[in-house]
């Protein structure tokens, strides 16, 4: 039995991670020196010439030697700033801390020079300052697509211990598994108040398996072969248990994580309250009445009347070859509900023949998705060729820009649907409603056709719940990138 065990867990961890994992943080670190050791000595020679190490310098300093000690101090201070921690490198809060480190760096050099009247070049520091900035920013980055790479090859993947019930860690597994590029994967669950022992829990195609109190803590996370376990479970625990729990493991070098069970809501949500001792996990308010303030109004309204100016000459390309292509109107418009359930006319290219709505009930019929509240046909035979070019980059939904100006819709959103799809709708669709319908959505940018309904919904909810002005920006931007791909385009 206890060779069996050995072999499952060489197994899950053939690489050695904690290896693998500090091997990667040593190189971030020798490029970030290297980064800086460069920024500064071109700043050098770009602003005071060959010369520079001549030019009279305090304290019996010259820039050469002076850029040295500046360059390990930024180094050092983006050390002390966490920028390396291995729950920091991946996540927003590693671009922030880079920029809090350098500004802290230059600031107390500011200051330095004031009070001690240090002869040093202004020029030099305002080159120097936003150059290494942004060296660091786009290595990091650079590092970042590496890793993601290496994650979907099988390297530095990491494994997971679930402490709770079989359910929250299928639900955790699943996630997991939809999210493959952040390197995580539950190999293991253990209940610390159920003796039962030798079972399994089948995620797709993973067996993992559920250990009980019989086993102890030490064998299951050797068992799974855990870098970092996740508890789900705070009750079974205790206060006491858990406070142990995180002493065992603190001993055992592996990162602790406790679940709220809150995966819909985004992470710029939660916060930590401490009441008289007791640490709370404060949730803030769905964010979708900010959606409908005059930041995105302005946002929207900006961006839509740029990108008609940008994209004109590519309307009247489109409505030529849609004209001389099929008789019809150009425009082809159709009554879609927008926010809070008020109805509108969506304004496309037209790209399928004229009386094509006609066809839409019985098509759904034959191909037995008549129930679902995402009417879309399979090789539909109603597009035509043109069309099909058309849809393949988006371009038919160039004219919803039209509006978006006129406030109907929003640049992103969740997509506005017929009434027949929304008379489908479940109580939590219906949240999708409390925002205005947009060209393109998280979920467009995440699979678009490709995704079933189920999924599609849980990402336009996940966008409601959590609405901000960055992630519009950022949506489009992945938006842009799936159109040139025609990733699921129809």
């Amino acid at each position: 039995m206890a060779r069996a065990e050995d072999a499952i867990q060489r197994l899950l961890r053939p690489e050695g991670l904690s290896a693998t994992r500090r091997q990667y943080v040593r190189r971030v670190a020798v490029s970030d020196l290297l980064v800086l050791l460069v920024v500064i000595f071109s700043s050098e020679y770009a602003w005071l010439g060959r010369e520079a190490d001549q030019i009279d310098a305090q304290f019996g300093l010259g820039y050469t030697k002076f850029g040295i000690l500046l360059a390990l101090g930024w180094w050092l201070a983006l050390r002390l700033a966490g920028t390396r921690e291995r729950h920091v490198m991946g996540s927003a809060a590693e671009y922030q801390r880079i920029v809090h480190a350098t500004v802290t760096v230059f600031g107390v050099i500011a200051i330095v020079a004031v009070l001690l009247e240090f002869n040093l070049s202004r020029g030099y520091l305002a080159l120097a300052f936003p150059c290494g900035l942004l060296g660091l920013l786009l290595t990091r980055r650079a590092w970042r697509r590496w890793r993601r790479r290496q994650v979907l090859r099988g390297r530095f993947v990491e494994n997971v211990l679930v402490v709770g019930l079989p359910d929250n860690a299928r639900e955790i597994a699943g996630w997991f598994s939809q999210h493959p590029a952040e390197g995580l994967r539950v190999t293991g669950v253990w209940r610390p108040a159920d003796a039962t022992e030798s079972q399994w829990l089948r995620v797709g195609q993973q067996f993992i398996p559920v250990m009980g109190r019989a086993r102890s803590l030490q064998s299951a996370v050797h068992l799974s072969g855990a870098d970092a376990v996740i508890v789900s479970a705070t009750d079974e625990l205790g206060h006491h248990g858990l406070r142990d729990l995180t002493w065992d493991l603190e001993a055992a070098g592996i990162e602790m994580l406790l679940s709220p069970n809150l995966l819909a809501v985004a992470g710029s949500r939660i916060s930590m309250r401490e009441v008289a001792g007791m640490p709370l996990v404060a949730v803030k308010e769905p964010q979708y009445a900010e959606a409908g303030n005059w930041p995105k109004l302005v946002f929207d309204w900006c961006g839509a009347a740029a990108l008609l100016i940008a994209t004109s000459p590519l309307f009247v390309v489109t409505a030529l070859a849609v004209r001389l292509s099929s008789p019809g109107p150009v425009f082809y418009r159709q009554e879609r509900v927008g926010r809070d359930g008020a109805p509108f006319h969506m304004i496309k290219f037209r790209s399928m023949r004229v009386g094509a709505d006609a066809e839409l009930a019985r098509l759904l019929e034959e191909q037995g998705t008549a129930d679902r509240p995402l009417f879309k046909v399979e090789d539909d035979p109603r597009i035509t060729r043109v069309g099909r070019f058309i849809r393949r980059y988006s371009i038919d939904e160039l004219p919803q820009l039209l509006n978006v100006i006129r406030g109907d819709m929003s640049l992103v959103g969740p997509r506005p649907q017929r009434e027949g799809e929304v008379a489908l709708y479940d109580r939590a669709a219906l949240r999708r409603l409390r925002v205005r319908p947009g060209m393109t959505g998280l979920w467009q940018v995440s699979g678009r056709s490709n995704l079933s309904w189920d999924e599609a919904i849980a990402l336009d909810m996940h966008y409601v719940e959590n609405w901000t002005l960055m992630g519009d920006l950022q949506i489009l931007t992945r938006t842009v990138r799936a159109v040139l791909a025609k990733d699921g385009a129809v």
